[in-house]
C-alpha cells in the first residue's frame, strides 16, 4: 500500500519530468489492471504449491520491477514497469492489505517527501531493501505447508486446480478494462474522438465486456460470479463499496495535483496533507470493527459511512476559488472516515448474508470489484480532467498571443505542476 499511494503524491512530479501529464492515469492504473486481474489466478496456484514459493517469488518479482521504475528512461518504460509491480503485488496482495492503513498512510505522507529531498527515483529504489527484508521474514516465518494441504486434502495437482480456473474470464475482464481506460485517455486528450485508435478501443472493451457476460454465465468457477453479483443483499453491497471507491480514489489521485499546481506547494507538503485522512481511515477502520464486535450490527455503520464519503465529496464540489487551504484539507477527512466505517461492515454484511460454501467466492467478488473501482476513478477522474483542462484554456486563456499560448495539453507535461497556475495566470497577457 506505501506504493500505491506513494503515487498519488508523486504522479505529478512523475509526468512533468517524462513531459507526459496527459499519460497521468496509466501511472497507477497500470499497477491497478494486472493487480487485480491476477490474484485469483495466484490464490488458485498458491492452493497447489504452497503460500511460501508463490509470497517468495511475489516480493522478489516486486523488488525487481520496483528498480525497473527507478531506472525508466521513458514514460512507456514506467508505465510497463507499473504494470509488472501490480504482477508481483498480487502475488502477496492478502499479506499487504494486512498493513492496508499504516502503508496508506506512510505512502501519501512520504512520497512527495522523498520527490521532494531525493528524487522521484529514489522513492521506488527504498522500497526495495524493505522488500528483501520483508523476503527474508516470509522465508523463515510462513510455513511451507500453509496451502497445499488443502489441495492435498482434496487430490489435486496443479494442473486439476487451474483446470477449472476462470482463464478467459480474467483475460476478458482485463482486456476489457484496459481497452476501456486507453480509448477514454485517447480521445480528446491525445487523439480527437472520432479517430480511428479511440473508436476502435472503445468497441474492443465493450465488446469484450459482452462477451465476457457470456463466458462468465457458463465458467465453472468464474472470476465474476453474475449470479452473486445480482442478488440481493450482496450485489447491492459489491456495488455499494464500488461506487465508493470509485469517488474516493477520484478524491486521493486528484489532491495532490490540486495542491501543487493551483495551491503551489511543493510535493512534499501535498504529500503530508494525506497523511490525515489515511490516518482517519486507519483508526475508523478499527473502530468499526470494536462497533460490530459490541453491537453486532452492521448496516447503520455501512448508512453512516456512505454518507460520510458523500458529505466528503459535496464539499470539494463546493470548493471556490481561493478556498483556505486548511479548510481543502479538512474537507478531506470525511470521504475516508466514511470508507473506514463502511468497508470493514460491507465485508461483514458481505460474508454474513452468504453460505459458508459462497463465502470465499464472495470474498474475491468484493476485493476484485473495489479493485476496479480504484481503476475506474482514477482512470475517469484523469480522463476528465484532462478534457476539461483542454476546454478552459480556450475560454481563460484570451489575448493578443491567445494561439501561441493555447498549447496542445500533450505540451503541459513540460510545465511543472506548480507553474501550472502562472500559466494560467498569464492568459490576459
Amino acid at each position: 500500500m506505501f506504493d500505491s499511494t506513494l503515487m498519488a503524491s508523486s504522479h505529478p512530479v512523475i509526468t512533468s519530468y517524462f513531459n507526459a501529464s496527459n499519460s497521468a492515469s496509466w501511472l497507477s492504473t497500470a499497477f491497478l489492471l494486472t493487480s487485480t486481474a491476477l490474484q485469483p489466478l495466484f490464490g488458485r496456484v498458491s492452493d497447489t504449491i504452497g503460500r511460501r514459493p508463490l509470497y517468495l517469488s511475489g516480493l522478489l518479482f516486486l523488488a525487481a520491477s520496483t528498480g525497473w521504475c527507478a531506472g525508466a528512461q521513458s514514460i512507456a518504460s514506467f508505465i510497463a514497469a507499473r504494470a509488472f509491480c501490480g504482477l508481483g503485488a498480487a502475488g502477496v496482495q492478502a499479506y499487504i492489505n494486512l498493513f492496508y492503513g499504516g502503508g496508506s498512510a506512510a505512502g501519501a505522507a512520504f512520497g512527495g517527501f522523498l520527490c521532494d529531498r531525493i528524487g522521484w527515483r529514489m522513492t521506488f529504489a527504498v522500497q526495495i531493501p524493505i522488500l528483501l527484508v520483508v523476503f527474508i521474514n516470509g522465508y523463515f516465518t510462513t510455513p511451507s505447508t500453509l496451502g497445499p494441504n488443502l489441495a492435498k486434502e482434496s487430490g489435486q495437482g496443479i494442473v486439476e486446480a487451474l483446470k477449472d480456473f476462470d482463464i478467459a474470464g480474467s483475460f476478458l475482464l482485463t482486456g476489457s478494462v484496459a481497452f476501456l481506460v486507453l480509448g477514454l485517455n485517447l480521445g480528446g486528450n491525445v487523439y480527437p474522438w472520432k479517430h480511428p485508435l479511440v473508436i476502435v478501443s472503445l468497441v474492443v472493451a465493450f465488446t469484450a465486456g459482452a462477451i465476457l457476460i457470456r463466458v462468465e454465465s457458463k465458467a465453472t468457477r468464474p472470476v465474476m460470479p453474475l449470479a452473486m453479483i445480482f442478488s440481493k443483499p450482496r450485489g447491492n453491497l459489491v456495488f455499494n463499496n464500488f461506487l465508493a471507491q470509485l469517488g474516493i480514489n477520484t478524491i486521493i489521485f486528484n489532491a495532490p495535483l490540486y495542491f501543487q499546481a493551483v495551491k503551489l506547494e511543493s510535493p512534499s507538503l501535498s504529500g503530508f496533507r494525506l497523511a490525515g485522512p489515511s490516518v482517519a481511515l486507519t483508526i475508523c477502520g478499527v473502530s468499526s470493527g470494536f462497533i460490530m464486535t459490541a453491537t453486532g450490527r452492521t448496516k447503520w455503520l455501512i448508512v453512516v459511512g456512505s454518507l460520510f464519503m458523500l458529505l466528503g465529496s459535496v464539499c470539494l464540489t463546493a470548493a471556490w476559488d481561493g478556498i483556505p487551504t486548511w479548510l481543502v484539507t479538512v474537507f478531506l477527512g470525511p470521504a475516508s472516515i466514511g470508507q473506514g466505517l463502511s468497508f470493514p461492515a460491507t465485508s461483514l454484511a458481505v460474508l454474513s448474508t452468504s453460505s459458508q460454501e459462497d463465502q470465499a467466492v464472495m470474498t474475491s467478488t468484493l476485493t476484485l470489484w473495489r479493485s476496479l473501482g480504484v481503476v475506474m476513478g482514477v482512470s475517469f477522474s484523469s480522463v476528465i480532467l484532462q478534457n476539461a483542462l483542454t476546454a478552459h484554456l480556450s475560454q481563460l486563456v484570451t489575448g493578443r498571443h491567445k494561439d501561441e499560448v493555447r498549447v496542445p495539453l500533450p505540451s503541459l507535461g513540460y510545465l511543472w505542476a506548480q507553474h501550472l497556475t502562472s500559466f494560467l495566470n498569464c492568459r490576459s497577457s
